[in-house]
């Protein structure tokens, strides 16, 4: 059902982008990659209202940048187990593989949200501005990671 890095990789000579996701409760960041593979680029945060309007929306994306294959971040815990986020996580996954057959990647995303937040903190974004671009910075922080691992 899900792929694995190894199968994320072969994509790589398609000359396409990746995009990375932060699924939220509330809102879903998105990131993309260049078609090198190279860089991760915060894209946009979405508002999250429902599997098929979101699923809309990542479909229009996916569309118009020629996306070939997404990492979802995976919310594990830190003793390694799953909980009720990873959960919700892996059922939107599973349930947009239902409106596009497209490969994802569940990528473990174990202090993604804490360091891009200490990083806004250093560049001494204010709580305000930090709050509207988190998501994206968090799905990029994701993203790169799995650039960097290919």
């Amino acid at each position: 059902m899900f792929s694995t890095l190894a199968e994320i990789a072969k994509l790589k000579h398609l000359k396409k982008r990746l995009m990375g996701i932060d699924l939220g409760d509330k809102t879903i960041g998105l990131s993309l990659s260049d078609i090198t593979w190279t860089i991760a680029t915060p894209y946009k945060t979405l508002e999250r209202s429902g599997q098929e309007k979101s699923s809309r929306e990542l479909i229009k994306i996916i569309e118009e940048f020629q996306i070939c294959g997404l990492v979802f971040g995976y919310p594990i815990n830190m003793n390694g187990s799953e909980g009720p986020q990873s959960q919700k996580v892996k059922a939107f996954a599973e349930k947009f593989l239902n409106y596009l057959d497209i490969p994802i990647l569940l990528w473990d995303e174990r202090l993604s949200t804490v360091a891009v937040t200490r990083t806004m903190i250093k560049a001494d974004l204010s709580r305000k501005r930090q709050k509207e671009v988190v998501d994206k910075m968090a799905a990029s922080f994701i993203l790169q990671g799995v650039l960097d691992a290919v």
